[in-house]
C-alpha cells in the first residue's frame, strides 16, 4: 500500500512520523504482505479492509469514528467486528459503514444527524452496531457522504438516511435529518450498479449507465445545467449516451468515468480539481480533454482533488488541490491540469517484480479528505478491479445463478435458493438488469428506441428455470410474480431501465399456462396498460423493432387468454363474478388493441389476420354483441360493466365479419323503415313535412332495365338506400312481390355481367355485387 497527503491525524497509516503531510507516495509497511480489498477515505479517519475480511482503521477519533480505543496513528483492527467477513467499507466525515458477508451493515462515530442509521441521534457511538432495519434486508454496497449515507440492495432498492438539508436523501424533502434508513421510492425498478456520496450530495449509476444525481447543487456538481438543489433524484441527460460505467464524488465536485475510459468532471473547481485548466466551477458535465488518448480505468475523488488511472502505460495523474501534499507531485502548489503523480508505476502488462525499484503495478487507487492511496500488486496478479464483485451488484437472472437453482435434487428446495428466486422474481429492478444485449450496438445504447434487452437471451433463460423437472421453482417464481412484483409495478417509471421487464417476462412460459391467466397474465396487463401515456409509447417503440414471431408470440398469448375467458364465461360464472370477468376480458382485449396500432403504424409486423380469434363464432352470439354495441354508441351509459366484441374489429375472422355485415344491414334497413314511418305520421299533423315511402320503388322496363335503375339510384338519397326494395315493372301486375325482386335481380345480374360492363363482380355464395376496383369484401 502507498499513502500521501495529510497526515496530522495519522490518516495515512503510516505510524509516529514527524511529517504532518507527506507529498509523493510513500509505503505503508504495516500492510506489507497484506492483501487490501478496499479502502474507505474520511475527511480525517480511513479504514482498511483486508482479503480475510477483517478491518483496521487510523486517523481522527474524536467521534468514534476508528471504533476502537487503540493508537490512531497506525491501522489497529476493529475487534468489534472480529465475528465478521467483512466485504466494503466507506468513510463519511466522522461516521464509517461496514458491510458483511450476510448483507448486514454495520456503523459507528458521528449520529448527531442520524448518519449511522440507528434510529436515534447519539453525538457518537464508539463500537460498531448493527443496522438492525437492515437485518432482513440483503445490502450490497454502502456509501457515506459527509454527514449521510446510503445503501443499495441485492434487490435494487436504494435506501437513504442521514443529514437532508440540502435533499441528499432524495426523499422529496429537504430539511429535517432521518435516522432510519428509508427507502428512495422514486427510483424503484431501475436496476443500479452503484451508489456514490459526496459532501451534500448522491448518485446512483445504472448498468446501462444511465446517472440519477441529487441532494447540494450550489456549484453545479448534480451537473444539470443549473445551482438548484434537488431533493428527489433527476437524470442526467447529458450523460445517457457516454457509457458511464463509475462515478466518484468530492465535496462539492464530481467526476464520471466512461466505458471507453473518458472522464468527465462538473461541480466546484475552485482549486482545479476538475482538470479544466481553469478555476472555474461547471454546471455541466465536461470531459477532461488532457486525459483524452488514454483509456483511464480508475477514477477517485478527494475531498477537493481528483485522480485517475491508466493502466495500459502506468500512469496516474491527479488534480486540484495540493496544500496537503494530496496529489503526490511531490508539491503544494494547486494543479488545474492532470499531472503525473510522482512513482515508479509500471505498466499493467510489465512483467517487473514489484519489489524492485523499476516500478510498482497498480490494482486500485483511492481518494478521499485530503489523503490519498494506491494498493499495488505483483505483475502475474490476474484480478481485474473492472470486472465487479458479484456480491457488491443487484441479483440478476443469468446462466451461473440458474445453473444454480437447477443443480439440486428435484423435491424440497433448499432455502437458500428459494430466498434468491424470491429475490429476483420479487424485484422489477433485478429482473430490468437482466438480459442485457452485448451484442452491437449494446445495453449502454439504451434509449426509447432501443430496449437494450436481448430477447433471445430472456427466452432461452426464463424457458431453462421453468422446468416440468423443477416445478418447485416454477412455483416459487409464479408466487413472487403474483404476489409480490406485478402487484408493486408502478404506473410512471422514473427510467426507461425500468420498462424492460414488459419485454421480457410474456417470454416466460408461466405466463402461457392456463393456470396462470387470471393470477399473473391478466394482472400483467392490467399494471402495462395504466403506464401513463410516455413510458406506454416508449414500449410501443420498443414492440415496432421486434421480429415477426417474437412479436405473434405477445400477440396469440393474449388472444389465449380472451379465448379461455369467454369458455369460462359460455360454462357459467356466477353472477357474483360477473364484473371480474368484465375487467379481465377488456383488459386483455385493450391490450391486443395496443398491440394491433402497433403493429400497423410498423408497416404489419405481422399480418393483420394473426390477430383474428377464429373461436368467436362458437363463443359469443355476434349477432347479439353487435346489437349491444349499438345501442352502446347510441344511449352510453357510462361503465355499465359491458364488454362488447364489436369494440375490437380487428379480432373478427372473415366469416364473423359476414354475420356483423348481415346485421348491419338487417338493423339499417329496420331503422330507415321506421324513419319513413315516422316522418309519415308527422306529416299527418304538419303539413309542412311530406310523406315517403318506407321502401325503395324501382320501377323499370324490361327492355331498359340498367338504364332505368340507373337513373332511380341516381335520384336517391343514402338513406333510402336502406330501405327494404320494392321493384315494379312497368305495364305488369305484382302479385308476388318477394318473386318479382328475384327477377329483378337475375335479370339486372345478366345485364350486369355483360363484358360491356366490366366493371362489376358477382360473388355467387355471398350474392354480393360490388365494383371490382372500388371495393374489397
Amino acid at each position: 500500500m502507498l499513502c500521501w497527503g495529510n497526515a496530522s491525524y495519522g490518516q495515512l497509516g503510516l505510524g509516529g512520523i514527524d511529517e504532518e503531510i507527506v507529498v509523493e507516495p510513500r509505503k505503508c509497511e504495516f500492510f506489507h504482505g497484506k492483501k487490501v480489498c478496499d479502502v474507505g477515505c474520511g475527511l480525517r479517519h480511513t479504514a482498511f479492509l483486508l482479503e480475510d475480511g477483517t478491518v483496521y482503521t487510523c486517523g481522527c477519533n474524536d467521534l468514534g469514528q476508528l471504533g476502537h480505543e487503540k493508537c490512531r496513528k497506525k491501522p489497529e483492527q476493529v475487534v468489534a467486528l472480529d465475528a465478521q467477513i467483512i466485504l466494503a467499507v466507506s468513510c463519511g466525515e466522522s461516521h464509517t459503514l461496514a458491510l458483511n458477508d450476510k448483507g448486514q451493515v454495520f456503523s459507528w462515530g458521528q449520529g448527531s444527524d442520524g448518519q449511522l442509521g440507528l434510529n436515534n441521534f447519539e453525538e457518537c457511538v464508539r463500537v460498531p452496531r448493527n443496522i438492525k432495519s437492515l437485518s432482513d434486508i440483503q445490502i450490497a454496497q454502502v456509501a457515506c457522504g459527509y454527514w449521510h449515507s446510503h445503501a443499495l440492495s441485492r434487490g435494487g432498492q436504494v435506501f437513504s438516511w442521514g443529514h437532508n438539508r440540502y435533499g441528499q436523501l432524495g426523499l422529496g424533502i429537504n430539511g429535517q435529518s432521518i435516522s432510519t434508513p428509508q427507502i428512495i421510492q422514486s427510483l424503484q425498478g431501475v436496476p443500479f450498479t452503484q451508489i456514490s456520496a459526496g459532501g451534500a450530495h448522491s448518485f446512483a449509476l445504472t448498468l446501462s449507465g444511465a446517472v440519477f444525481g441529487w441532494g447540494r447543487n450550489k456549484f453545479g456538481q448534480l451537473g444539470l445545467n443549473d445551482c438548484n438543489d434537488r431533493s428527489y433524484p433527476t437524470l442526467l441527460k447529458s450523460l445517457r449516451s457516454q457509457r458511464v460505467i463509475y462515478v466518484s464524488c468530492g465535496e462539492d465536485h464530481t467526476a464520471a468515468l466512461t466505458k471507453e475510459g473518458g472522464v468527465f468532471t462538473f461541480g466546484a473547481g475552485g482549486y482545479g480539481q476538475l482538470g479544466h485548466n481553469s478555476t472555474n466551477h461547471e454546471i455541466n458535465p465536461r470531459k477532461v480533454f488532457e486525459l483524452m488518448g488514454n483509456v483511464v480505468t480508475q477514477i477517485s475523488c478527494g475531498r477537493q482533488h481528483t485522480m485517475a488511472f491508466t493502466p495500459s502505460c502506468g500512469k496516474m495523474d491527479a488534480f486540484g488541490l495540493a496544500g496537503n501534499g494530496q496529489l503526490g507531485t511531490r508539491s503544494t502548489c494547486n494543479r488545474k491540469n492532470p499531472a503525473p503523480v510522482k512513482g515508479p508505476w509500471g505498466a499493467s502488462n510489465s512483467s517487473m517484480d514489484t519489489d524492485s525499484e523499476s516500478g510498482y503495478c497498480v490494482k486500485r487507487i483511492y481518494a478521499g479528505g485530503d489523503q490519498s492511496f494506491a494498493h499495488y500488486c505483483t505483475a502475474n496478479d490476474k484480478d481485474d478491479v473492472r470486472i465487479p464483485d458479484p456480491h457488491r451488484r443487484i441479483c440478476i437472472l443469468n446462466q451461473e445463478i440458474i445453473h444454480k437453482w437447477c443443480n439440486y435434487s428435484p423435491g424440497r428446495l433448499p432455502i437458500e435458493i428459494s430466498n434468491e428466486i424470491e429475490l429476483v422474481f420479487s424485484s422489477a429492478s433485478c429482473l430490468n438488469g437482466s438480459f442485457l444485449s452485448t451484442s452491437n450496438p449494446d445495453h449502454y445504447s439504451t434509449s426509447s428506441k432501443c430496449s437494450g434487452v436481448d430477447l433471445s437471451m430472456a427466452r432461452l433463460l426464463l424457458h431453462r428455470v421453468v422446468q416440468q423437472d423443477h416445478h418447485e421453482i416454477a412455483q416459487q417464481i409464479a408466487a413472487s410474480l403474483e404476489k409480490n412484483l406485478i402487484p408493486r409495478l408502478s404506473n410512471s417509471p422514473p427510467d426507461i431501465e425500468a420498462l424492460r421487464l414488459y419485454l421480457t417476462l410474456p417470454e416466460c412460459p408461466l405466463f402461457s399456462d392456463r393456470n396462470n391467466y387470471v393470477t399473473i397474465a391478466i394482472p400483467f396487463a392490467k399494471s402495462l396498460l395504466s403506464l401513463k401515456e410516455t413510458p406506454l409509447k416508449v414500449l410501443g417503440n420498443w414492440w415496432s423493432t421486434f421480429e415477426p414471431p417474437v412479436f405473434q408470440r405477445m400477440v396469440e398469448l393474449y388472444k389465449g387468454v380472451v379465448v379461455y375467458l369467454l369458455q369460462m364465461h359460455k360454462m357459467g360464472i356466477p353472477s357474483v363474478e360477473q364484473r371480474i370477468f368484465t375487467c379481465f376480458l377488456d383488459t386483455s382485449l385493450r391490450l391486443l388493441e395496443i398491440l394491433h396500432t402497433v403493429s400497423e403504424r410498423a408497416g404489419h409486423i405481422i399480418e393483420y389476420d394473426k390477430f383474428y380469434i377464429h373461436e368467436l363464432d362458437d363463443l359469443i352470439d355476434i349477432r347479439n354483441d353487435y346489437v349491444t354495441w349499438i345501442q352502446r354508441q347510441m344511449y352510453p351509459l357510462g361503465q355499465d360493466g359491458v364488454v362488447t366484441l364489436c369494440r375490437y374489429p380487428f379480432v373478427f375472422d372473415a366469416q364473423a365479419k359476414t354475420t356483423l355485415l348481415q346485421t348491419d344491414a338487417v338493423i339499417q334497413m329496420q331503422m330507415a323503415v321506421d324513419q319513413a314511418q315516422m316522418q309519415n305520421f308527422s306529416s299527418m299533423f304538419m303539413p309542412a313535412v311530406e310523406s315517403v315511402n318506407p321502401c325503395l320503388i324501382l320501377i323499370v322496363r324490361r327492355e331498359n332495365i340498367v338504364g332505368d335503375t340507373m337513373e332511380v339510384l341516381r335520384k336517391s338519397k343514402n338513406v333510402d338506400y336502406k330501405r327494404p326494395l320494392k321493384v315494379i315493372f312497368v305495364g305488369e301486375e305484382a302479385v308476388d312481390a318477394g318473386g318479382v325482386r328475384k327477377e329483378f335481380f337475375l335479370l339486372i345480374m345478366k345485364e350486369l355481367l355483360d363484358p360491356k360492363y366490366g366493371m362489376f363482380r358477382y360473388h355467387e355464395e355471398s350474392r354480393l355485387i360490388w365494383f371490382s376496383n372500388k371495393v374489397r369484401f
